[in-house]
């Protein structure tokens, strides 16, 4: 029988329990040598009820079944199993937070708070010091699923932690940065934050001791956790991809039409790649430059605004805005409007800051001002 499951039930169900297993247990072997154990196990008050006793004489008349060890044997047989075979019968169901607006910061603390000694953690390793090695913790194996590669986890695997295959050989002379690591739970320190991990096979509870600790490859991963999707595989992220990729299609196309000189042609392609794409940032630039050519300054200006507040360092939308600018500041010196247009030729300098035309212009209108 097994010894500790046996005294569990003796301890919750008390003395009449114990009385009925005496009784009804009489000839088996297996209890008779637990029984002095028994006796001095300390029983929890509980109140009789018709309810109790009919399921403590269940228990009693079965005990040789109900307490069996190859019961436990079966269970972690089938838990070696469980998460090779989980995706071919049922879905593989992904931790409960997955479901639910829990905040970051209860997050974390749920996880130290479920989080026991014995458990079985995987994480990623991210720094390598002579006392040992610190992992970016992604996910938990074994009985406890937590979806924790978001909350920032650190742990730490002291070099006394990690067995040696030699006696003169350096532990850590094994692993390197980026290597995939499943440890046994140490230690944890609820108030500090602090968790120590440990791959000595002894450092995992019982019903986990059959869970390989060590280095382990992708592949590997528990379910739970290989088997989430990425933020790229949801259908926002792919459609996306989609319509950058159609959107790109139609500016080439524009640009084609415009290098034939075909204007009306581009610009309905540069619209139809925005309709697609709203923020797509060439459909802009592009947009933008036929714009500027056709002596729409301001369409042309607002374009490559909108194209470097989605990419503030694209290339082609600093050099036109600034070349427009410059233009822009031109009309309005015409305009006899010269401050503004000292404060175009200023902002196309913070663009380009080495723009020959924007430099110039700046000086003559400086000089203009301060001679009026």
């Amino acid at each position: 029988m097994d010894r500790d499951l046996l005294r569990q039930c003796v301890t919750y169900h008390g003395e009449s329990l114990f009385n009925k297993l005496k009784c009804e247990q009489t000839e088996n072997p297996d209890f008779q040598a637990l029984v002095s154990d028994l006796c001095k196990a300390s029983y929890e008050s509980r109140g009789d009820n018709k309810d109790s006793t009919l399921v403590e004489q269940f228990i009693a008349r079965k005990a040789d079944i109900l307490f069996c060890p190859s019961w436990k044997t079966t269970a972690v047989k089938e838990e070696e199993h469980d998460e090779e075979e989980a995706a071919e019968p049922y879905a593989v169901m992904p931790p409960l937070e997955l479901f639910m607006e829990v905040s970051y910061d209860e997050r974390r603390a749920m996880l130290y708070r479920d989080l026991e000694r014995g458990d079985i953690v995987v994480g990623r390793i991210n720094n390598i010091r002579e006392y040992g090695f610190f992992l970016t913790l992604l996910s938990t194996a074994g009985g406890l699923k937590r979806d924790i590669e978001d909350l920032d986890l650190s742990a730490l695997c002291h070099i006394r932690e990690i067995p040696s295959t030699g006696s003169h050989d350096d532990p850590l002379s094994y692993y390197q940065i980026g290597d995939f690591i499943r440890a046994g739970v140490k230690d944890i320190d609820r108030y500090q934050e602090k968790i120590t991990v440990s791959l000595h096979q002894a450092s995992v509870s019982r019903s986990l001791e059959h869970i390989k600790l060590g280095v382990i490859a992708r592949e590997e991963l528990p379910v739970h956790y290989s088997k989430l999707f990425q933020e790229d595989d949801f259908a926002s992220a792919i459609r996306k991809k989609q319509s950058t990729s159609w959107a790109l299609k139609c500016v080439r196309a524009g640009v084609d039409h415009f290098k034939h000189g075909r204007h009306v042609e581009a610009m309905n392609e540069y619209n139809k790649a925005l309709e697609i794409d709203t923020n797509n940032v060439e459909a802009l630039v592009a947009r933008g430059a036929l714009y500027a050519n056709k002596g729409s300054i301001m369409k042309a200006i607002s374009d490559f605004e909108l194209a470097l507040e989605s990419s503030p360092d694209h290339r082609n939308a600093k050099k036109y805005l600034c070349q427009t600018l410059v233009e822009r500041g031109k009309q309005l010196e015409e305009q006899e409007k010269l401050v503004t247009a000292e404060g175009l030729y200023r902002r196309a300098l913070s663009l380009d800051d080495t723009n020959p035309e924007a430099q110039d212009a700046l000086h003559k209108i400086t000089d203009t001002i301060q001679v009026s």
